[in-house]
């Protein structure tokens, strides 16, 4: 099955397949599937996929505007300090929690592959987070740990931007400090999940200006991507096309000394075996 993408092109956004040298528009070929997020609602990938293969490249790669891939999610849940050597960087003594800690983003944080993220007036400390993001295709509710995979429809990249000194303003800070206005990003298209190996021990990367920043492998999560499931879906209903973002490993900015916050002109690439490559500069707003 081919990968999919959202993406916007004379002011118009549409989804499609991803092609070698461009995308193949889709839309209005399904019109009972205004986005990806329906087309996964009705498990409906290998249709789509089917049609693309027929058909040729509709907008080359430079003509269009990447969008986040499931522009319209119900619900987007990251999992933070999911990491051995992230838990260590908060020098508290504690030993890694026995339950994952979580917090939520809002659509409107993120932009897609290629766009910059905005830096905003209020603080320069525009940090970047390099993780693997889940987009949900069956959905469910207290879904056991060892069917939580095969509610998995597809794979992706995120850089969840954090604007870090709004995350200490009180007792309970995530929130602010995670969801300004596009200073994250998703993309740059989905890959379809077909087998365990794609998410259970692969090699993630973050470099900033082709310096390596973070560098881990899944299979050293404290909490793995079947547990997230099983866990998140204990307290709320999983439904097609909500995103879970699964964690980031240590060397984000805010952890180097001094801190090396984001600035303009900086390009930062995430990068994931068998999920591609996010790349963002950085913009002031």
């Amino acid at each position: 099955m081919m990968r999919l993408a959202t993406f916007t092109a004379a002011d118009r956004q549409m989804w499609g397949a991803v092609g070698e040298t461009g995308l193949i528009a889709l839309s209005d070929g399904f019109p009972q599937w205004a986005t990806l997020r329906d087309v996964i609602a009705a498990d409906a990938w290998k249709t789509v996929s089917d049609k693309a293969e027929k058909m040729p490249v509709s907008h080359s790669f430079g003509s269009v505007r990447w969008d986040i891939p499931v522009p319209n999610p119900e619900k987007i849940i990251c999992v933070g300090v999911n990491f051995p050597d992230r838990n260590a960087e908060y020098k508290d003594g504690q030993d890694a929690p026995s339950n994952m800690s979580l917090f939520t983003r809002f659509p409107r944080s993120f932009v897609g592959h290629d766009t910059p993220l905005t830096r905003p007036p209020e603080s320069p400390q525009l940090d970047y987070e390099g993780e693997i993001a889940v987009v949900i295709g069956k959905g469910g509710r207290r879904i056991p740990q060892g069917k939580a995979l095969d509610h998995i429809a597809a794979l992706t990249l995120c850089n969840e931007g954090t604007i870090r000194d709004w995350v200490r303003h009180a007792k309970f800070n995530v929130t602010q400090g995670k969801n300004w206005d596009g200073s994250g990003a998703i993309g740059p298209w989905l890959v379809p999940y077909i087998d365990p190996l794609q998410i259970t021990d692969i090699a993630l990367e973050t470099r900033v200006n082709d310096e390596v920043r973070q560098l881990d492998r899944t299979g050293r999560m404290l909490f793995p991507v079947a547990r997230q499931i099983a866990y998140i879906s204990t307290f709320t209903t999983l439904v097609p096309g909500d995103i879970i973002i699964t964690g980031t490993p240590t060397g984000a900015g805010a952890r180097i000394d001094p801190p090396k916050w984001l600035v303009p002109g900086d390009i930062i690439t995430v990068t994931a075996d068998g999920l591609g490559t996010l790349i963002n500069g950085v913009r002031d707003e």
